[in-house]
């Protein structure tokens, strides 16, 4: 994961920025560093508070282009533990917060001066003067540059109201508006930071240091400096530093932070383990396969983070709505503070002081980010529970759902064929004999079922290894044969044993035992030994225990239509189904006819969403409404091709999205709606002559508060 590339333009460099509130503030963001002398080009994404900058830009003229909202900028490189550090603590809170704790001293202290006894009202108004310049100066400079372009957003509202206050005297209210909207920006910035660290908090999962083995030596390096090849030293209770394979040792691993798995996995010589794994009791020589910046989850962490930068249709309608409403608020307010007077001939002062409270409760804060932070929790909370869902689209898209297709290999089944049958074709025929010549076979072959026949011999405790098998021939799709033991032995399908290897056995012994198995769904592999047919193998490859509890709670959801979409045989991929729970099973399809089957289903039922390994599945996966992919962890083309992926194989984390997504749909229409409310029920008191900016204020802060914390439980949705 790059954070510095070079373009035909220039340098292009990613910061992270502490500070946002609003998508309004990181726009102007955006807007400001690109006027800046040396750069070409810069995009902010405001749910991952990163801005890419095309160009030349130093750290001071970045901050500087976000001194309006004291936005701090650190590089992506050096951002791990640096922007979280400042996060913690009574001490950083008071920093970050001087100015809001200073003002509120302030009102406090006018507010009392006010009620004191005695002719303290020259003394209240100065501290109340005080409270709006301490807590407010960086919102009237916006504000002020905002009327300069003409440009209305809340700031620009808030400081027309504030100098209004002030002007006809209300000081005390001024001072109230200004502290309450200044708290509002601290509570809407510490909600956005409490969806980023879900997100955020996955980077510190890989340790910052590693140890290595160079020269024969055992050597402490940074982890940013382990590189593809090199030896990781793995001991009890550390965090895995870079994605690699085992090359010795034994160890349960805990890989939830990766897959969403919740118990240990036990990793031995030859598998897979991920950056960011907990090791367990054993030690554990890893070998790199991708140095840290390119692990499982920096590529998640990446992928998350521009998955929250594309907009929903919500947050699109939100925004393009906002644009009309601002105006429309200030319209309204001027009306209110001219019309009636206007119409009367008098009471100006007290239409003015409506109008500004118009302009105050239609501050649209909590309409903005009713949306934005909906989405960036989700897609956080997902992640965190090992599904990656790589837009704001794809999750709405989801929760739209009305019929599912599964691929079969991988996806329902596990991808890992076992023999479950060893049927011996006379009563003078040892299965551990047919067994062992079928693994001394085998093991010289790299075919799938090869695996399943050689694990099989392991399990029971026999010993292939050590016969030698001469005059190997493997014979693509049909089977293999070679000398082993003074006899020519061969194991494959029984239509090539019959005609190339057994001829006399026409009215073959072994039909039945293959028509059982095959009609089981079974793959029928036979042995024979000098011409002999010896023995049948069954070899299947059976669902994954997670299936029928996955079918079923997406039955549960309202899924009208769950199919299997397989390119096996129909007696295979009827049994698999069968064990799933699945009833309506389309077999023997190749890639154009899974594309065709998703088109009819889509036509027929509505939304799709198509579960598969995320390459032979590809066309499918791209024509389905939402494409979702098996195997996250660790693979490329699922992460790459993929609208949603499940990192850690577990098909119950389907149903878990679904709800998901339907819940963020539900919490965003009631943040939207319940914004819209509160500002109507607020506006609706300036026809009685009710409504003070006292209210004004509160509604609007209140309603931002509830509708950032109504986003928030989204984090919490459970599987």
């Amino acid at each position: 994961m790059a954070q510095q590339t070079a373009s035909a333009s220039g340098v292009t460099k990613v910061y992270r920025v502490e500070g946002f509130t609003c998508a309004n503030c990181a726009g102007k963001f955006e807007d400001n560093v690109r006027k800046l002398p040396g750069v070409i080009d810069a995009k902010v994404n405001f749910a991952a508070a990163k801005i890419t900058v095309t160009g030349e830009a130093t750290i001071a003229e970045l901050e500087e282009a976000g001194a309006f909202e004291r936005l701090k900028v650190v590089p992506e490189d050096d951002a791990a533990g640096v922007l979280e550090d400042r996060e913690r603590g009574v001490a950083s809170f008071v920093r970050r917060n001087a100015e809001l704790i200073a003002g509120m001293a302030l009102l406090l202290a006018g507010t009392l001066a006010r009620l004191a006894p005695g002719d303290g009202r020259a003394a209240a108004a100065a501290l109340l003067a005080a409270s709006i310049v301490v807590a407010g100066h960086r919102l009237f400079r916006a504000g002020l540059k905002n009327i300069a372009r003409l440009d209305f957003d809340m700031r620009t509202l808030m400081t027309v109201a504030i100098i209004g206050a002030a002007a006809i005297g209300e000081w005390i209210e001024g001072a109230v508006v200004v502290v309450l909207f200044a708290l509002s920006e601290a509570l809407e910035r510490y909600t956005m930071e409490r969806a980023r660290r879900s997100i955020r908090g996955l980077m510190e999962l890989a340790p910052r240091e590693a140890l290595v083995l160079r020269n024969g030596r055992e050597t402490a390096v940074r982890a940013d400096e382990v590189a593809a090849g090199d030896t990781l030293i793995v001991r009890p209770g550390v965090k895995i530093a870079a994605d690699g394979i085992v090359e010795s040792g034994v160890s349960s691993v805990s890989q939830a932070a990766i897959t969403g798995e919740s118990l240990p996995v036990v990793k031995a010589p030859g598998d897979e383990v991920f950056a960011g794994a907990l090791n367990g009791d054993g030690l554990l020589h890893v070998r790199v396969t991708r140095p840290a910046r390119e692990s499982t989850i920096a590529r998640i962490i990446s992928l998350v983070e521009e998955a929250q930068a594309k907009r929903a249709p919500a947050q699109t309608f939100v925004d393009r709505f906002a644009k009309v409403y601002t105006p429309a608020i200030i319209a309204l307010a001027a009306l209110i503070a001219v019309v009636p007077p206007a119409l009367s001939g008098g009471g100006w002062l007290d239409w003015l002081y409506q109008g500004l409270s118009v302009l105050v409760v239609g501050c649209p804060c909590a309409l903005v980010i009713s949306t934005p932070i909906a989405i960036v929790s989700a897609i956080g909370g997902a992640a965190g529970r090992g599904v990656l869902i790589k837009g704001g689209i794809h999750l709405e898209q989801l929760g739209s759902v009305k019929a599912v297709a599964f691929d079969k290999t991988g996806t329902i089944t596990r991808g890992e064929p076992r023999v479950t049958d060893i049927l011996p074709l006379e009563e003078s025929t040892d299965r551990r004999d047919a067994l062992r010549i079928a693994a001394a076979l085998e093991g010289r072959s790299g075919h799938p079922l090869a695996a399943a026949v050689t694990r099989a011999a392991l399990d029971e405790g026999i010993d292939y290894a050590g016969i030698l098998v001469e005059n190997f021939v493997s014979v693509t799709g049909r089977g293999i044969l070679g000398d082993a033991e003074g006899a020519r032995c061969a194991i494959g399908s029984p239509e090539w044993i019959r005609t190339e290897l057994c001829p006399r056995h026409s009215n073959s012994v072994w039909d039945d035992p293959v028509r059982r198995l095959r009609e089981e769904g079974k793959t029928a592999l036979v042995v024979a030994r000098n011409g002999e047919a010896v023995a049948v193998l069954g070899v299947t490859d059976e669902a994954r225990p997670e299936c029928r509890e996955a079918v079923g709670g997406l039955r549960a959801l309202g899924v009208r239509k769950i199919v299997c979409l397989t390119g096996d045989n129909r007696f295979a991929a009827a049994a698999v189904a069968r064990e799933a729970g699945i009833d309506d099973v389309r077999a023997g399809l190749l890639p154009e006819d899974k594309l065709e089957a998703i088109r009819a289903l889509e036509a027929e039922c509505g939304p799709v969403a198509m579960v598969g390994d995320g390459v032979n599945d590809a066309p499918a996966l791209a024509a389905a409404t939402v494409g979702v992919a098996m195997g996250g962890a660790g693979t490329d083309a699922a992460l790459e091709t993929a609208d949603i992926a499940l990192m850690g194989d577990d098909l119950r984390k389907l149903p878990y999205a679904i709800r998901l997504s339907r819940k963020t749909l539900a919490v965003i229409r009631q943040n939207i709606a319940f914004a819209l409310l509160v500002k109507l029920a607020a506006l609706l008191l300036v026809v009685p002559g009710w409504l003070t900016l006292w209210i004004a204020i509160l509604s609007d802060m209140g309603a931002t508060l509830i509708v950032a914390l109504n986003a928030m439980r989204l984090m919490r949705v459970r599987e």
